[in-house]
C-alpha cells in the first residue's frame, strides 16, 4: 500500500483563500468531509492537506490549484472597492455566492479588456453622466435617447423575454457588459453594477424568473453607473451616505429607471388625459397596460405614482394588495437551456462573440475560449448558431 502524500501548501494562502471567499471553517470542512479543527490546522501550518484534499479546496474556492503552493497570497483590491453600494449588503461580509459572482464578472471584464487590446480594437464606454438634482424624469428621457429604444419598437414586442432582449441588447450596444449570475439570493442582490471605465458592468440576478423584472433592474443599475460617473456615488468602500440618504439614491434611480422604461408622452396618450390621482386603480387594470408595455405591474405602478395619477396613498394600498396577489402565485421554473444557452444568458453576447472571434484570430487557445466562457468545446458550434439568433430564451438562465 502506498504512503499517502501531503501537499506542500502555503497555510497563509489557504487561509485568505477561505477568508476572501467569505467562508467559515466549519463550512469548508463540511465539503471536504473534516472537522473544521483539521481546517484551521492546515491555516495554521500545524497540519499538511493531501494532493486530492487540495484539489478538493481549489474546486470548493474557485481558484486555480498552483495558488496554494505560491509564496504569499496574492495582493487584490477590496470587492467593495468594485461594485456600488447594495442595499442591505455589509462591506466585508458579503456572502461567498455574492463574493464568487463579483469576481467571475470583475474576471470577464479583464478578459474583455485584454482581447480587445489583442485585436487591436478600442473598447466603447457607457459615458452618461447624472446628477441628483436634475430630476428623475430628465435621467429617465436621456438614458432612453441613448438606449436608442423607439416605442412603437416597445409597443410591438411580443413578449417579456423580446423586451429584456431587446433592453440588454441596447445597453451592451452603448458599451456596457451585462452579465447574469446565479446562487446569489435575491435577497442579497436583485442586480449591481461595477464602477470600473471604460466597459463597466451590470450584473443581473439570474433567479429573477420574470424577464420584466431583469430589465426595470438593467435600467436601474444604468441609473447607477450614470450616477456614478457624475460624482454622485462612489462604490460601496468608499460610500458614506447613511441609510436613509442611500435609500433615497435608490428611489431617484428606481424613479429614473420607470421614466426610461415608459416616458411621460407615451403614458399620458395611452391613458388618454390629465393625470387623476383620485383615482383607484385595480390590480387588473394596472397588469393590462403594464403587458401593453412589457413592464412589471408594480414598475407600473410606480410609474403612475411618478407621474401623479395614482396618489402615494392609493399606491401604497395597490402596493401591498399586489404583495398579497404575488404571495398566492405558484414559484416559476427556469426551464431547461442548453449549455449553448447557459453561457449566453450569464455572458452575454458581445463576451461571447469576443471570445469566438480571438480564438478565430488565433490570440487564444480553445482550451483559454472554454475557460472563459465556462463551456466545453463540442457545443461552441451551437453557441455561434445563436449568436446569429435572436439571443438566449425563456430558460437560458439557469
Amino acid at each position: 500500500m502506498s504512503a499517502i502524500e501531503f501537499a506542500p501548501v502555503n497555510p497563509n494562502v489557504l487561509a485568505w483563500a477561505r477568508t476572501e471567499g467569505g467562508w467559515q471553517p466549519e463550512q469548508v470542512a463540511k465539503s471536504l468531509q473534516v472537522k473544521a479543527e483539521r481546517v484551521l490546522a492546515w491555516e495554521q501550518g500545524e497540519r499538511k492537506p493531501t494532493f486530492r484534499q487540495i484539489e478538493n479546496l481549489a474546486r470548493f474556492f474557485h481558484r486555480p490549484l498552483s495558488i496554494f503552493f505560491q509564496p504569499a497570497p496574492p495582493e487584490l483590491p477590496p470587492l467593495a472597492s468594485e461594485y456600488r453600494r447594495l442595499a442591505g449588503v455589509e462591506v466585508g461580509a458579503e456572502s461567498p455566492a455574492l463574493r464568487l459572482a463579483l469576481r467571475q464578472m470583475l474576471n470577464r471584464r479583464s478578459v474583455a479588456l485584454d482581447l480587445l487590446d489583442e485585436l487591436g480594437e478600442t473598447p466603447s464606454s457607457f459615458d452618461l453622466a447624472a446628477h441628483l438634482q436634475e430630476g428623475a424624469a430628465t435621467v429617465g428621457r436621456r438614458l432612453r435617447d441613448r438606449l436608442g429604444i423607439t416605442i412603437e419598437a416597445q409597443l410591438a414586442w411580443a413578449n417579456g423575454w423580446q423586451a429584456w432582449r431587446a433592453w440588454r441588447g441596447a445597453a451592451e450596444a452603448a458599451g456596457v457588459l451585462v452579465f447574469q449570475f446565479t446562487k446569489v439570493t435575491l435577497e442579497e442582490a436583485r442586480g449591481l453594477s461595477l464602477l470600473e471605465w471604460p466597459l463597466p458592468v451590470v450584473g443581473i440576478n439570474g433567479k429573477e424568473a420574470v424577464p420584466e423584472a431583469k430589465a426595470f433592474t438593467l435600467l436601474h443599475e444604468l441609473v447607477h453607473l450614470m450616477l456614478a460617473r457624475g460624482q454622485e456615488e462612489r462604490p460601496a468602500l468608499l460610500e458614506r451616505r447613511n441609510a436613509d440618504e442611500w435609500s433615497q439614491v435608490e428611489r431617484f434611480a428606481e424613479s429614473a429607471a420607470s421614466h426610461a422604461l415608459l416616458p411621460e408622452e407615451a403614458l399620458r396618450q395611452a391613458l388618454g388625459g390629465p393625470p387623476t390621482p383620485v383615482r383607484l386603480w385595480s390590480l387588473a387594470e394596472v397588469q393590462r397596460l403594464a403587458r401593453r408595455f412589457r413592464l412589471t405591474p408594480l414598475a407600473l405602478a410606480t410609474r403612475l405614482r411618478e407621474s401623479g395619477h395614482i396618489s402615494w396613498a392609493g399606491y401604497q394600498a395597490w402596493r401591498a394588495e399586489w404583495s398579497a396577489y404575488v404571495a398566492t402565485l405558484p414559484a416559476r421554473g427556469g426551464g431547461f437551456a442548453s449549455p449553448a444557452e447557459k453561457t449566453l444568458g450569464r455572458a452575454g453576447r458581445p463576451f461571447a462573440k469576443l471570445v469566438l472571434e480571438a480564438m478565430a484570430a488565433n490570440r487564444i487557445t480553445s482550451v483559454d475560449a472554454a475557460r472563459y466562457l465556462d463551456l466545453k468545446f463540442q457545443h461552441f458550434d451551437q453557441l455561434r448558431t445563436l449568436l446569429v439568433g435572436p439571443g438566449e430564451g425563456a430558460g437560458s438562465d439557469a
